[in-house]
């Protein structure tokens, strides 16, 4: 009886790959750092600082349209000592013989207007400037960023001579005209450096199928640069609803004002001035801008998110 001298076989030789790949150990994942319970609640305590200073002087204005004339210079705190809404009765009836809505209509005219005519201008002028190649392009987009340092006190005389002779002072159209015309070259500025961004590709596509320039900008270019239109959008509404020189300049009627040259009836230097109707009147003319802005602040920060996508 012999017995056979047999070699033991190794585990690779008999262990198929796949099953040597499962046993083989795999490296322990890494765990997500975890704040600590006491920085967490540092960070919101300083984070909760910051916006109460923020918003300190907003939630001062809303309590302040509360207070009756007589604590204005004597109580400088928060809370009003003897609560009043008359300041909002007030505010309400209008003045000079002209009732506030009328006011946030013509505030709402000017500012709508220029929205349109701003964001309209701006995108034409900007679209010859980032997709058409012509001669004197880079002077005349050079000329263009001039007129951001040309300060607007240069031409105001200039401007108000211009208006007068047309017969257009005291109309809203000296205010909204230039807005029609791409006279803020802020706004076409942002815009052709957007639309340079975008691939030409999309230009070359559409004019093989027989898309012209109108074609292309309406169906084309203005849905992809819809971030940057809301952005100067939102700057033109503020700027617009807040604007005081301009109107102070070529409206002098009245039942023309929109609401900052309204609020400064409420103050006059030769009489007594009625310190809670214009807190009251700055802040129910602050409200629309906040919404407008709350709205679409979303549009804001995919704006600037968008900027450093290209093509």
């Amino acid at each position: 009886m012999s017995i056979s001298n047999t070699t033991p076989t190794s585990p690779s030789a008999t262990t198929p790959v796949f099953a040597q790949q499962q046993t083989t150990p795999k490296a322990p994942a890494r765990r997500p750092i975890k704040r600590r319970t006491w920085q967490t609640v540092i960070w919101f305590v300083v984070l909760i600082v910051v916006t109460a200073i923020v918003l300190y002087p907003l939630v001062w204005l809303l309590f302040a349209t509360f207070k009756p004339n007589s604590e204005f210079g004597s109580n400088m705190g928060l809370l009003p000592n003897a609560p009043t809404i008359d300041n909002y009765a007030k505010v309400m009836e209008g003045i000079a013989g002209v009732p506030m809505w009328r006011f946030f209509l013509n505030s709402f005219i000017l500012a709508a207007g220029a929205v349109i005519g701003t964001v309209l201008s701006s995108a034409l002028a900007a679209y010859a400037f980032a997709r058409i190649q012509f001669k004197g392009l880079g002077i005349l987009f050079a000329a263009m960023i001039g007129t951001l340092l040309l300060p607007f006190h240069v031409v105001i005389i200039p401007q108000y001579i211009i208006f007068n002779e047309l017969d257009l002072v005291d109309t809203f159209w000296p205010l909204l005209l230039p807005k029609f015309l791409a006279t803020e070259a802020f706004f076409v500025f942002l815009l052709v450096q957007f639309m340079r961004q975008m691939p030409r590709d999309m230009d070359e596509a559409a004019r093989i199928d027989g898309a012209g320039h109108i074609r292309i900008f309406w169906a084309i270019i203005l849905p992809l640069i819809k971030p940057a239109l809301i952005t100067c959008a939102i700057f033109a509404f503020i700027w617009a609803w807040n604007d005081f020189l301009g109107p102070l300049l070529y409206l002098t009627s009245p039942e023309n004002y929109p609401l900052p040259i309204a609020l400064r009836l409420y103050n006059d230097q030769t009489s007594s001035s009625d310190y809670g109707a214009t807190v009251t009147a700055s802040f129910v003319a602050l409200i629309p801008v906040l919404a407008f802005f709350l709205v679409f602040q979303r549009f804001l920060v995919d704006g600037v998110a968008t900027q450093g996508l290209k093509g």
